[in-house]
């Protein structure tokens, strides 16, 4: 499965390249996230590997984080491996003007397992979910002027 979401933030290009590349901000805007803990490779650089634990509903889910590309401000992308998920998510960061940025994301997902059914049966759910995080992190950033 395969999408794209994007967002337009109210805030200089390199502003919210500030504030989206820090591991502390993402509680800010991830409510969702309980932990982040590195695991190898150079922090933030290619081929880093990192721990991340979210709260989804009753459940909590370890989730993998490898970075594939780190080109900001332009560019960061990064796979994320669970039970029966696989996202590799491209992140894109645009100037529209000086005060005015675009984020595009574009999420490719593969399933296995007891995934594939929700997969099948619930593929705008993952859209939803992932638009939703952009908008959060458009508030986060907008509201830390």
């Amino acid at each position: 499965m395969k999408y794209s979401n994007e967002v337009i933030i109210n805030l200089p290009i390199e502003k919210v390249i500030e504030l989206f590349d820090s591991e502390e901000n993402l509680f800010k805007w991830q409510p969702e996230l309980l932990s982040f803990e590195h695991l190898s490779g150079e922090k933030g650089e290619v081929g880093a590997r990192s721990k991340m634990k979210y709260k989804m509903g009753k459940r909590e889910i370890d989730m993998i984080e490898t970075i594939t590309i780190m080109n900001l401000p332009k560019e960061f992308s990064a796979t994320y491996e669970a039970k029966g998920v696989w996202n590799e998510m491209k992140n894109y960061f645009e100037e529209i003007d000086g005060d005015t940025t675009k984020w595009r994301s574009d999420s490719h997902f593969k399933f296995s397992g007891f995934m594939k059914l929700i997969g099948f049966f619930m593929p705008g759910g993952f859209r939803k979910q992932s638009q939703k995080a952009l908008e959060q992190f458009k508030t986060f950033a907008e509201g830390s002027k």
